[in-house]
């Protein structure tokens, strides 16, 4: 398996704008090697390959691997241009079948675009292997891991192709003015927030002055919570900027406790993002979600959070230093997603981080795949 990433790794363009590479290994628990942007150079990967040890351990544990990959590797943080338009490339090299269920991690990556290849041995589920990869036809088997260099030119040829088939010639440039979508406001109208309640009104009023509402531009909706969500108006209630301003000035603070961001999150998931209450997320218009929070949530948002995510929903989280920001990374569709302010108060400080974020999300939105002849000469990001 060494070898055979090292001979990989051998015929790609590495630098650091051009093609990235990361390794992690997993058996119970994933482990990262080495990430995206760990090394800038082809020599200092391949030394770094010749160096791994063998893990060990037991289960097999592929779907938990997936879901690490997603949180940890294919991420701004680590080194993924994801956001940038860069195909991200996953090869999976597996002995055995998975001890947890695949379906919905590997479901994750294609949803946020990561395209898989899996390689397995006569001791893998060649099933799981054709569930798991972007195409049935790039699960590709050996007899055993000492035969890969038997499908090393298959590899690559696949990889090539889709790597071209996935890139635009000319990516375009989406001015936050020229497209529209759906943006839905998330407040955390808990007993923790009474006093700061006012400057996330005004905040919300003053994103919403920078937005071209209209029902066919952009649309917006207001949700507040504290142990239960209570919509305050929906993404089709109302069509123009003064009507949704009037609105977001009248909001009065809804209080309560606990704290469940996960339920509100769950909330606005099944009641909010639907094609009834104004959402055009199955138009491909970009789905927003702007959570605005003061405090840690008291139940848990891991799977609301993973829902929001693969239903292609582009969470930004905006917290206090009451907040645990571990889990507004978490709930946020991408690490660098959540930002935070002292107090809320302090929110104006953080507006131009939210539209330059905003600006990402709209780069990001898939766009319909360009077909070209050409070499391939496009950067990607090669994780193994």
């Amino acid at each position: 398996m060494r070898d055979f990433v090292q001979r990989v790794v051998e015929t790609l363009n590495v630098d650091d704008n051009r093609d990235r590479v990361s390794v992690v290994q997993y058996s119970r628990d994933a482990a990262v090697q080495f990430y995206l942007n760990t090394y800038t150079t082809k020599g200092e990967i391949l030394e770094s390959v010749r160096a791994l040890r063998h893990k060990g351990g037991r289960p097999l544990n592929t779907g938990a691997a997936f879901q690490y990959l997603r949180d940890n590797v294919f991420t701004a943080s680590a080194g993924s241009r994801r956001l940038e338009g860069v195909p991200q490339v996953l090869i999976l090299l597996s002995g055995g079948r998975s001890f947890d269920s695949v379906d919905a991690s590997a479901a994750a990556l294609k949803q946020l675009g990561v395209l898989i290849f899996a390689i397995g041995t006569r001791g893998s589920d060649s099933r799981e292997l054709q569930k798991i990869a972007h195409d049935t036809s790039y699960a590709l088997s050996v007899t055993e891991f000492s035969d890969l260099p038997s499908i090393q030119q298959q590899l690559q040829s696949s990889v090539n192709t889709v790597v071209i088939d996935v890139t635009p010639e000319s990516p375009p440039v989406i001015a936050e003015s020229d497209a529209k979508k759906d943006i839905v406001f998330l407040l955390d109208g808990s007993d923790g927030t009474r006093n700061g309640f006012p400057a996330m009104r005004d905040f919300v009023e003053r994103v919403v002055k920078k937005l071209n509402v209209g029902a066919n531009r952009d649309r917006v909706s207001v949700v507040q919570y504290s142990r239960d969500a209570e919509v305050q108006f929906y993404l089709n209630t109302y069509t123009s900027r003064d009507a949704i301003g009037d609105a977001v000035r009248g909001l009065r603070h809804r209080g309560g406790r606990p704290l469940n961001t996960g339920s509100a999150l769950q909330y606005v998931r099944d009641n909010i993002f639907t094609n009834s209450s104004g959402s055009r997320h199955q138009q491909g218009v970009p789905q927003i979600l702007i959570l605005l929070n003061g405090g840690r949530s008291s139940d848990s948002i891991d799977i609301p959070a993973s829902a929001l995510k693969q239903q292609g929903i582009f969470t930004i989280s905006i917290g206090t230093q009451s907040s645990d920001i571990n889990e507004l990374q978490k709930i946020s569709y991408d690490p660098s997603f959540s930002l935070s302010v002292p107090e809320l108060t302090d929110l104006p400080n953080v507006q131009d981080q939210l539209s330059s974020v905003m600006s990402r999300v709209l780069r990001a939105v898939p766009r319909t795949p360009t077909v070209t002849g050409k070499p391939n000469i496009h950067p990607k990001h090669v994780a193994a």
